[in-house]
């Protein structure tokens, strides 16, 4: 766009692009903007009033320089990176159990990968004889659950990179109907800051990869994930990518009001280099394995080779060839982008134990601070996780069913303890077992807590309504005690009985304002059991002595 043009706003342009059905252009839409701007405001600027009563805020780093501060120490990081493939893959150990192959898999893929950059970084790369390096894209193959993208979420947090994921799925072609994949790069830019420096080495991991396959049918190939592919290996290895989709409006206007802020100038860069992004893919492959099969095995599987039946589904993944992924549906093209291939392995029983006992992101650390926000002190027996794990294995998600069974287990728990002023609770074998029987015999053995945790929660109302209204509710020991019978036989909590029986005291109290003694009311079990008819006869009280 010339200087011309951005200095005269209300200039009509021709419309050189009437014909043109992908919507306005960017010059246009610019036009229109800057137009609006100028019959609202008269100016092309945004004012921001400050409140009089304010002092103006004092001096303070502009959002630009704290980004790029940001983005400075991260650069920093990985031009001084210096992991080795043991300390990363001792760190995933931390959190991902199982899956020895993968970790050391990732851990020198990502090693080799950003070292490279760094030397890249360094200039210590000979200029007249460069390397010509084939990056290393992650190819991670297992069923759902096991890990596959906690580990790279644990890896890119370790590297301190920029980290986007998405499905596959929701990726198409022409990106009109469901996404581009070059908005993938552009999320990984919005992830830096808008720092497309910082975001050229960041992580792309797309999951459900599979889901893109272009299966062979009975009369042809089913071709709907193939332009999927070819415009996915296009970004996987050099590209340039422009920061402002055609089909985003929000990133066209966002330009626009650069532009017009003067932080959209001519040198200002429109487009990333995909060189240095590294992509992982993943996915459960359902089926390659019965291509494996068939390609090592023949049509004999079950008749005299032996041994062949009983391997796992993960042992025959690990076999996977390129042929395999080729006849399964993927480009060779495509699958030759992705040189790094590994197998996942599938969870049992034991590895779900593990995964809840010593795996820093366990969902029963979750579980143990859920229940602390409420005052519990909460955890379960050896025997208890055990059989948690046997009843995960059997959902066939991996570790999600971990967080399937569990909640199910203590959905009921989590509802009524809080309300019984219980603070300890060590789920036994039979608390996962028979979950409904347990909780009865706790709420049976916590009367005297229950009656404690209630008593509190009258003191709670008491407080929160002389705040709200002025007046403080004063119950003596026979209200006390028929609010707390009723609350325990209705299972009503005391602010749901308070908040209905005292509904329309704050307006009542109104009418009698300055009555009462030291602004306080006095409560009785009458005015409990039939709140209407007290209140009504305390303002009627008040008119007679008053001669109203």
């Amino acid at each position: 766009m010339d200087e011309e043009k951005t200095n005269n706003p209300g200039e009509q342009k021709p419309d050189d692009n009437k014909d043109d059905n992908k919507g306005f252009s960017f010059e246009e839409l610019q036009k229109q903007i800057q137009n609006a701007l100028k019959n609202i405001g008269g100016n092309n600027s945004f004012i921001i009033p400050i409140s009089p009563q304010k002092p103006p805020p004092g001096p303070q780093k502009p959002p630009e320089q704290k980004q790029k501060e940001d983005a400075d120490k991260v650069l920093e990081i990985i031009k001084n990176f210096n992991f080795k493939p043991k300390e990363i893959k001792e760190y995933l150990d931390r959190y991902v159990i199982k899956q020895d192959e993968a970790k050391r898999v990732l851990s020198v893929a990502v090693c080799d990968h950003y070292n490279n950059i760094r030397r890249c970084l360094s200039g210590s790369e000979s200029s007249s004889n460069p390397l010509e390096y084939v990056k290393q894209n992650i190819l991670l193959l297992g069923p759902t659950g096991v890990g596959k993208t906690y580990l790279v979420k644990c890896l890119a947090s370790l590297i301190g990179v920029p980290f986007v994921k998405a499905d596959a799925t929701k990726y198409s072609a022409t990106g009109y109907v469901g996404g581009n994949v070059e908005d993938l790069v552009r999320d990984l830019v919005k992830i830096a800051d808008s720092n497309s420096e910082l975001a050229q080495y960041g992580i792309i991991y797309i999951d459900e990869i599979d889901k893109i396959a272009s299966l062979t049918v009975d009369d042809g190939k089913d071709v709907s994930g193939k332009g999927v592919q070819i415009n996915l290996l296009k970004i996987m290895e050099d590209s340039e990518v422009n920061l402002v989709s055609q089909t985003d409006m929000f990133s066209q206007f966002e330009s626009v009001m650069d532009m017009m802020h003067g932080k959209g100038g001519k040198n200002k860069k429109r487009t990333i280099n995909t060189k240095n992004i590294l992509f992982i893919v993943s996915g459960a492959f359902e089926g390659l394995t019965e291509i494996i099969k068939k390609r090592s095995y023949g049509t004999q599987i079950g008749f005299g080779k032996e041994g062949t039946t009983n391997k796992s589904k993960s042992a025959y993944l690990k076999e996977a060839g390129t042929a395999d992924f080729i006849k399964y549906g993927f480009e060779p093209e495509f699958i030759g982008r992705l040189p790094v291939r590994v197998a996942c392995e599938e969870l049992e029983p034991e590895d779900l134990e593990l995964i809840m006992t010593s795996s820093e992101g366990s969902i029963l650390r979750q579980y143990i601070s859920d229940f602390d926000g409420y005052g519990i002190k909460f955890s379960l027996d050896r025997e208890a996780i055990a059989h948690i794990a046997k009843e995960a294995h059997k959902q066939q998600t991996g570790a999600r069913g971990i967080m399937t069974v569990i909640e199910k287990i203590f959905r009921n728990f989590k509802y009524e303890l809080p309300s019984i002023g219980v603070t300890d609770f060590n789920a036994s074998h039979e608390t996962v077992t028979d979950p409904e029987a347990s909780l009865k015999k706790i709420i049976f053995e916590s009367t005297d807590s229950h009656y404690i945790s209630l008593k509190n929660d009258i003191d709670k109302f008491v407080q929160q309504f002389a705040v709200d209204n002025a007046v403080i509710l004063k119950f003596n020991k026979q209200a006390e005690k028929v609010l707390i019978d009723e609350a325990i036989s209705s299972g009503k909590t005391i602010y749901t009985l308070c908040s209905m029986k005292f509904k329309d005291y704050p307006y009542g109290l109104k009418l009698i304002s300055g009555s009462l003694e030291g602004n306080t009311l006095n409560v009785t079990a009458k005015m409990i059991k039939d709140p209407d008819k007290e209140l009504s006869a305390i303002i009627s009280d008040f008119y007679k002595k008053n001669g109203n």
